[in-house]
C-alpha cells in the first residue's frame, strides 16, 4: 500500500479484493465514460457490460495475468490502474499499463499521477522494465504521461471511438524503467 495523505492510498488488489471492488470499479468506469473518456466503452453500454468487464479483470488477477491497483479516498475506491505483464516468451521484460481511471469526484488531487507511479513500481517488482500504453490523443492523460517521463511515439488517427461514436486517435507511449 502507498499512502499519499491521511485520506488517500493506493492498494494492489488480490483476486478477492478485485471481486469485492467490482461495484466501485463499475461506478468509476461508468463515470469516466459518461464524461467522455475513450476507454473501450460507448455511451450506450449498460452496467452489466461494466460488471462483465471487471469480473474478467478479477479473473485475470486470480490467474496472475493482471496487477490491479485501487486508489482509495476517504474509505472508498475512486481510481484504478492495471498492469498487464506480457505473456509471450520473448517479452519477459515488458508490460502494458491500462485503464488508468479516476472518478470525476476525485480528479485534480494527484490520483492519476499516484496510480501511474504505483503501476511503475508494481511493474518493477514483477520484473518488468519496459512499459507501454496508449491514450486518447486529446485527453488530459497525454499531458500526464509526458510530464512523468514517458516517451510519446506517435498517434494513430481514428484508432478508436469516443463514447459518443466520434473518431478518436490514440497516442502511444513507452517508458523504460532501467
Amino acid at each position: 500500500m502507498t499512502q499519499l495523505t491521511e485520506a488517500v492510498s493506493i492498494d494492489l488488489l488480490d483476486a478477492d479484493g478485485a471481486r469485492e471492488a467490482i461495484p466501485a470499479l463499475c461506478d468509476i468506469l461508468q463515470d469516466v465514460v459518461a464524461n467522455g473518456a475513450s476507454v473501450g466503452f460507448m455511451a450506450w453500454n449498460a452496467r452489466a457490460d461494466y460488471e462483465r468487464f471487471w469480473a474478467d479483470i478479477a479473473e485475470g488477477v486470480a490467474a496472475g495475468q493482471i496487477l490491479l491497483l485501487a486508489a482509495w479516498l476517504d474509505g472508498r475506491i475512486v481510481g484504478t490502474a492495471q498492469v498487464h505483464p506480457a505473456g509471450k516468451p520473448n517479452q519477459p521484460h515488458r508490460a502494458d499499463v491500462a485503464k488508468v481511471l479516476v472518478h470525476s469526484s476525485a480528479q485534480r488531487r494527484g490520483l492519476g499521477e499516484a496510480l501511474m507511479l504505483a503501476a511503475e513500481d508494481m511493474a518493477r517488482k514483477a520484473g518488468r522494465n519496459l512499459l507501454c500504453l496508449d491514450t486518447d490523443e486529446f485527453g488530459a492523460a497525454r499531458r500526464l504521461y509526458n510530464r512523468l517521463g514517458w516517451t510519446e511515439i506517435g498517434t494513430i488517427p481514428r484508432y478508436a471511438l469516443m463514447p459518443d461514436g466520434s473518431d478518436c486517435g490514440s497516442t502511444f507511449f513507452y517508458k523504460s524503467l532501467i
